[in-house]
């Protein structure tokens, strides 16, 4: 016998990186976030073999051709149903879902909600920017009232989607935001969301540079940022501005802006508990008009965790169970069955 040791090579981004030229206009927003996705693999402790990227369709759904592992490009909207089957059938997988606002939130909207309420263990990585990229220019669910578009010259009539907020309706496990113009604040979200046992919801503002360009402006530029973007951290209080001199707190239920002075310091403010459901309701609906005056901060980071079964433990829970109290089913059995219905 051997006594030599195999040593698993050490994995860099380049690793994770095809021969497959990108093809994405040239300053679009999904650069970054495919670079952030193989800068955070090698991190994560999973073979490459054992990774798998389903995309539905949209510019964000080319992501399984760049990336250095399995994948698949699905079809329209259903790329979160067939990563549900897939985990189900391998629940060792790690499996990440690519898609777009207008994939994930209209035709496939219903597949979206249902997987997040089963709560895979999948991550979702929802590139929001606010327009159709792929078809040249139509609104989407997330484009803000009064849009106007190839398909809506006169302005969009529409109420936009606020993902998060629906994602909490959906009773997702883990919902978080960040953006494509924050390397190392993408970066930190991506971990989080893979280290989440369950199914974990990031949306990630992303700059569509030809058809929506400057949508997010407000939130990645130096000048605006720091007054725009209020950054969640665990355990600590709500402060943000370009000194450090804002903070958010509650008025009953109703997040309202404090200026940090000798009467209001850090420790009376909101301080972010992930866990707490109420309050993760309150900072999604954070979601004011930045053009409105008096109005309150757009939060990125992690808005809220929780624990719960995942489906496909479960499944094989109650797989197990029954094979052993009834034994394994007979399929041939079922097929050849004489069970039959009259239709009049």
């Amino acid at each position: 016998m051997s006594d030599i040791t195999t040593i698993a090579p050490t994995l860099t981004a380049k690793d994770f990186a095809t021969d497959q030229e990108v093809r994405w206009c040239p300053g679009c927003g999904d650069y970054s976030i495919l670079a952030q996705v193989q800068k955070i693999m090698p991190g994560i402790g999973v073979p490459r073999e054992n990774i798998v990227i389903v995309s539905g369709i949209g510019c964000s759904s080319r992501f399984p051709y760049y990336m250095n592992t399995y994948g698949m490009h699905s079809i329209h909207g259903r790329a979160t149903a067939i990563a549900s089957g897939l985990k189900a059938a391998r629940p060792d997988l790690s499996v990440w879902i690519v898609t777009g606002d207008g994939d994930s939130l209209s035709i496939g909207g219903n597949h979206t909600i249902h997987l997040l309420r089963r709560n895979f263990d999948v991550n979702v990585l929802l590139f929001n920017n606010q327009i159709y990229g792929l078809t040249k220019g139509q609104y989407s669910p997330t484009s803000e009232e009064s849009k106007v578009t190839k398909s809506t010259p006169y302005g969009s009539i529409d109420h936009p989607f606020n993902p998060l907020a629906l994602a909490m309706g959906a009773d997702a496990t883990f919902i978080a935001r960040s953006m494509d113009r924050d390397p190392k604040h993408l970066q930190e979200t991506l971990v989080r969301s893979h280290k989440h046992k369950g199914a974990s919801l990031l949306e990630i503002y992303q700059n569509c540079n030809i058809f929506n360009d400057g949508a997010f402006e407000v939130f990645t530029e130096k000048s605006s940022k720091p007054e725009e973007v209020l950054f969640l951290e665990q355990g600590k209080p709500l402060v943000f501005g370009a000194q450090r001199n804002k903070g958010i707190k509650l008025d009953g239920f109703r997040p309202v802006v404090v200026e940090l002075s000798e009467g209001v310091s850090a420790d009376d403010l909101w301080v972010h508990d992930e866990r707490d459901f109420y309050k993760a309701q309150i900072l999604t609906r954070m979601f004011d008009d930045p053009r409105i005056p008096g109005h309150l901060p757009r939060p990125f980071g992690v808005f809220y965790e929780t624990d719960r079964p995942c489906y496909e433990d479960v499944m094989a829970s109650q797989i197990e169970q029954v094979q052993t109290t009834k034994g394994k089913g007979d399929l041939d059995k079922l097929l050849r069955g004489r069970e039959t219905w009259t239709i009049n």
